[in-house]
């Protein structure tokens, strides 16, 4: 098993410009290069060179920038493609070919026995050119494919003995937890290559795959922040650390700089024109809201009552939230201890009744609940009328 063992290869400089709305530019591929680096991510994937001039541009100037992050680029199934690559100064190559019914028709026309042949004649041409390179081979829509003719062709580039990855690829977002697992545990069985698994979200299933994905053997998982990718994009960044970080949170915490995800989720936001998700993971405005009153109470005493994850390891803090009719008053008396305003219980309980009873007539703020708290005080102090 990888949980306590695996590396994030961090796409959102390759996948996430598939995304509808990234057309990043080179100033901007440099930023997120850095702060995916300062994040602490252990690789960050590039767009193949082959796609632009720029593209190819950018993959040398990032491969130059001395990150601690190893750079991938990912490239076709084919010696052109390769060379290419090749000549960027990349620390990796991710090569991938489709392997479903639909891709070997509609795609590349290419038959099983001809992919063997192919990867095996593009993966000894750059294990030969660069005998240090890391390498990846991938089919891709993996889940879509004949069991059989998948393993024919994993076995096939196993023996091979030049890669140092083998991928499995959700990419049309269809596949189950347990689906992901029993394939990813019977690759790991037989193979002998590290294992990396690269999931789409189109049926929500992206965190839930990749978790079932290490727990079966994989040692990769695929990210970009938020999720942003062709599509409903795959698995975020953010989702697939909380979900690590319940798993065992000193390991998270030691590996990742987990106060810099806010940022860079926001930056990202901006860079492709969208909001961060109000329920994002950790990142978005209501991740550490409470409302309802029996929560807020236990929060109070005790935040992992209801708090899997603590918001200030993410340099965060949590909010609740009293100006509706689901108040409690031990909120209610908590936002009197910040105010500084003295009330006893039963008057914080009077208070309170107040609030929702407003509440239920008209949407109100906080500014609403303080003003009532201030004229309860001063009811206290003689200094406001009763009634």
């Amino acid at each position: 098993m990888s949980l306590d063992k695996f590396n994030i290869i961090e796409s959102t400089l390759r996948e996430g410009e598939q995304f509808v709305g990234a057309n990043f530019t080179t100033e901007q591929k440099i930023r997120i290069a850095h702060a995916l680096d300062g994040f602490g991510v252990e690789y960050i994937e590039l767009t193949s060179p082959l796609a632009s001039p720029q593209s190819n541009t950018d993959a040398k100037i990032i491969a130059d920038l001395g990150l601690k992050a190893r750079v991938l680029t990912h490239i076709r199934c084919n010696q052109e493609d390769a060379a290419v690559a090749l000549d960027t100064g990349v620390d990796g190559l991710d090569v991938v070919i489709g392997t479903s019914s639909y891709l070997r028709q509609f795609s590349h026309g290419k038959s099983i026995d001809q992919i063997i042949d192919l990867a095996a004649d593009v993966l000894g041409y750059i294990r030969a050119q660069a005998p240090h390179i890391e390498l990846r081979f991938s089919t891709e829509d993996s889940f879509r494919s004949d069991e059989a003719d998948l393993f024919r062709v994993y076995l096939a580039v196993d023996r091979l003995g030049v890669v140092n990855r083998l991928g499995i690829a959700d990419t049309v977002g269809i596949a189950t937890p347990m689906q992901v697992y029993r394939l990813i545990n019977t690759l790991r069985h037989m193979t002998r290559a590290d294992i990396e698994f690269h999931g789409h979200n189109d049926s929500g299933c992206a965190v839930a795959n990749a978790f079932a994905a290490l727990e079966a053997g994989a040692t990769h998982i695929d990210t970009s922040v938020l999720g942003i990718g062709e599509r409903n994009g795959i698995t975020p960044l953010g989702g697939f650390v909380a979900r690590m970080y319940t798993h065992n949170r000193e390991l998270v915490k030691n590996k990742y700089r987990l106060d810099r995800l806010r940022r860079l989720d926001e930056m990202v936001a901006e860079m492709v024109g969208v909001a961060v998700p109000f329920n994002n993971y950790i990142t978005g405005v209501t991740a550490f809201t409470h409302k309802a009153g029996i929560h807020a109470k236990a929060i109070l005493n005790n935040p992992e009552t209801y708090e899997a994850l603590n918001p200030r390891d993410f340099g965060l803090t949590r909010y609740i939230s009293i100006a509706h009719k689901l108040t409690g008053w031990n909120a209610v008396k908590d936002r009197a201890d910040q105010l500084g305003v003295v009330l006893s219980d039963d008057e914080v309980k009077a208070v309170t009744a107040h609030i929702k009873a407003l509440a239920d007539i008209k949407p109100i703020d906080l500014e609403d609940v303080d003003e009532l708290l201030h004229r309860w005080a001063d009811r206290g102090n003689g200094t406001a009328e009763k009634g």
